[in-house]
């Protein structure tokens, strides 16, 4: 088989990433544009009754080709981000969503669709299919397939303007985070700060042939600043820089348009243009329409949730903050707790009550016994095997975006391939923040040009933020994670091996598509429940310079101290959750109160910390406004109820297993009920097959340390 010149455009294995530069991405796109209107126009145009193989096979194979190639471009949009990609980027992100857009409104295919459904065939499909024949139903009236040619207009309008909105704002939000930079070459304004953390500091100023110690407001240099720099001014300036990020604050001299980063007037178009949409599709609100695809059944439902857990959980934080203000002012001569203080007061109080900080534990955990201590407990959970791509990469050489990233492959007990998954962990100036994972291709049943059929193999990306190795003394040393990065790092492989262990067939409903969004974090919390089981975390660390295993001692600490500040924690992630549900509930786009207010608002309700007026969250509120989470960021508190209760079958099985909660038996049937059948059937049927019952919030309330 030749391979295509231009490789967005070969599909017969893994992309060829080192060899794409920005003069492919319009031609390819343009290509897959032009073959998919044909392909569409052939299906619309067919007199014939519709059939699956007929009608829906030749979309599905046609679209995925468009999103595999597209889905390259965005990916390397997100970790390698230049100004040349970004330009051509956002030169075709208006044409990709103009096609879908023009797709779900198309009356003719809406109507093959429902004739499809009436068929006799129908019947017959399996009930992955007819899910993906009632899903496509859904959102074609989603998608203004039931509007008048004058409004089928106006909302395809709307949806271009929001999606070029989005993109900016997640390029204001790097660009911003990019421009800050603070440089200290006074020894004394650094105490407290980690040695790792200075030495890349120290790294960093050296590139700008500068002395000193230059700092950023990338996770990994921002955090430990907030958690441990005595320096009370410098945490207080990191902190206002941070959280005034694509804000007023930070425009650049001359506010020249190309470099206006304020991201308010973005959220204020995003949040008008979010309720003209539900207007023209007779909805309420744009909250019922994010809710159309979602476990959750209304609106009022969701905040009636919310705050039956915060009712719960605020009186656990305003216990953790009055102790935690007693102990700053006893201890650490600070009689008013400011933002800038919390992390760093808490991480004395931690210290004095439990006898061991972060950075300690940090010692015990460097990647290269991370990794293989993840991997080792899915392959007894769920019997399968996981080795580096690289050695064994048969086909032709593997391609990388960037030299840090390394490709991993997942086999079953019978030596058999079923999925494959990029790693990309660290920090750098190209990435945005964060940490995800997305798919690459997904797994379908393929037929074969001699006859027969095949599986593709499902790859996915796992991306994190995290703080690279660093070389001492001529010496590498590999990264160091603390253990919150490697719960994130167990949260996203949960992700990951939703969409990696699937065992359907049909794209559209594989893995995680066609999943309910407040239903995806599920397999993704639940993975971090093994962070806190001995057994788990005694295979996956050695000490950086003694090379021992974290003694048991020190894990009963960290155990001791899992719920510290819980409540804390929690009221802040219903904090996030209240504001975007009001916000695309009952919040008027074009009334007096601002963004801020309804903010101050929900704060007022339910947060004990009540942060600076100049704090502009909601302009780095990327998960709303920059990517899919609108009226949907509720859904890590409805999944974790979900993911805790799913824990809770492990817990109870574990004195009846020689592996204690590392079960293989429960595995396989997490594996079986949850992640094998990914959105084809209810995520709801998929939780009852697995543990016998509908979900009960007991066992996130226990494992929060939240029970009388």
């Amino acid at each position: 088989m030749n391979t295509p010149s231009n490789p967005l455009l070969d599909f017969s294995g893994l992309p060829r990433f080192e060899e794409i530069n920005t003069a492919h991405i319009t031609p390819a796109i343009e290509e897959l544009l032009n073959e998919n209107r044909s392909i569409i126009d052939r299906i619309r145009n067919d007199s014939q009754t519709p059939t699956w193989q007929s009608f829906v096979q030749p979309m599905v194979n046609a679209n995925e080709r468009l999103s595999r190639a597209w889905g390259q471009v965005s990916h390397l949009n997100a970790v390698m981000n230049t100004p040349e990609l970004r330009e051509v980027y956002n030169k075709n992100l208006p044409l990709i969503t103009q096609f879908y857009a023009e797709l779900s409104q198309d009356q003719q295919l809406f109507e093959k669709f429902k004739q499809l459904q009436a068929s006799t065939e129908f019947g017959m499909l399996s009930p992955a299919r007819k899910r993906i024949v009632e899903n496509e139903l859904r959102d074609f009236r989603l998608g203004g397939a039931e509007l008048s040619p004058e409004k089928k207009k106006r909302f395809l309008k709307i949806q271009e303007t929001l999606s070029a909105l989005s993109s900016k704002f997640n390029d204001n939000l790097l660009d911003a985070t990019n421009a800050f930079s603070l440089l200290i070459e006074n020894q004394d304004e650094i105490s407290g700060i980690p040695e790792d953390v200075l030495h890349t500091a120290r790294q960093l100023a050296e590139k700008d042939s500068r002395q000193g110690w230059k700092f950023t407001l990338h996770m990994p240099s921002y955090l430990p600043i907030q958690q441990y720099a005595d320096n009370r001014a410098l945490r207080e300036k990191m902190y206002h820089a941070f959280y005034t990020r694509a804000s007023e604050f930070n425009e650049p001299a001359g506010g020249s348009e190309n470099k206006n980063w304020d991201n308010m007037p973005l959220i204020n178009k995003i949040l008008e243009l979010r309720e003209e949409e539900a207007k023209l599709l007779d909805y309420r609100n744009y909250a019922e329409i994010s809710l159309a695809a979602k476990m959750a059944s209304s609106p009022r439902q969701v905040l009636d949730f919310l705050r039956e857990l915060a009712a719960k959980a605020k009186p656990y934080a305003e216990r953790d903050l009055q102790e935690l203000q007693q102990f700053a002012t006893e201890s650490l001569d600070l009689p008013k707790l400011e933002a800038w203080d919390i992390p760093y007061a808490s991480e004395k109080l931690r210290q004095a009550r439990y006898a061991f900080s972060d950075q300690e534990v940090k010692q015990y955990f460097p990647e290269d016994k991370v990794l293989p201590g993840m991997f080792k407990l899915v392959e007894k959970l769920y019997r399968i095997s996981i080795v580096q791509a690289d050695a064994i990469e048969l086909e032709r050489k593997v391609q990388y975006w960037h030299p840090d990233v390394r490709l991993f492959d997942i086999f079953d007990a019978g030596g058999a391939l079923i999925g494959r998954f990029y790693v990309d962990l660290y920090a750098r100036e190209t990435k945005r923040g964060g940490a995800w994972m997305d798919g690459a291709i997904a797994r379908r049943q393929m037929d074969c040009e001699q006859g027969g059929s095949a599986v593709q193999i499902p790859v996915a990306y796992l991306t994190c933020n995290f703080s690279g190795p660093v070389s001492i003394d001529g010496q590498r040393r590999p990264a160091l994670f603390t253990h919150n990065e490697v719960i994130v790092l167990f949260h996203e492989f949960g992700h990951g091996l939703h969409h990696l262990l699937t065992q359907v067939d049909d794209l559209s409903v594989s893995g995680i598509n066609g999943v309910e969004w407040d239903a995806v974090e599920l397999p993704s919390q639940f993975m971090e429940n093994f962070c806190w089981e001995w057994g788990v975390v005694s295979e996956m660390t050695r000490h950086v310079k003694t090379g021992e295993p974290l003694p048991k001692a020190l894990f009963d600490k960290m155990l001791a101290a899992k719920n510290f500040q819980s409540g804390m924690q929690m009221v802040r992630q219903i904090e996030f959750a209240l504001f975007d549900m009001h916000l695309h509930f009952d919040f008027d786009p074009h009334g007096d109160k601002t963004v801020m207010q309804l903010l101050d608002a929900v704060r007022q309700e339910v947060a004990v910390i009540i942060p600076p007026a100049y704090n502009r969250f909601p302009n780095s509120f990327a998960h709303i406004f920059g990517g899919g989470y609108a009226a949907g960021y509720y859904s890590y508190k409805w999944a974790e109820v979900l993911s805790a209760d799913a824990y809770g079958l492990f817990e109870e099985n574990a004195p009846n297993s020689v592996s204690g909660v590392i079960d293989a038996d429960t595995g396989s049937r997490f594996r079986d009920e949850i992640l094998a059948v990914g959105g084809s059937r209810p995520a709801l049927e998929s939780f009852v097959a697995f543990r016998g019952r509908e979900p009960q919030m007991d066992a996130l309330l226990r494992h929060n340390g939240m029970t009388a």
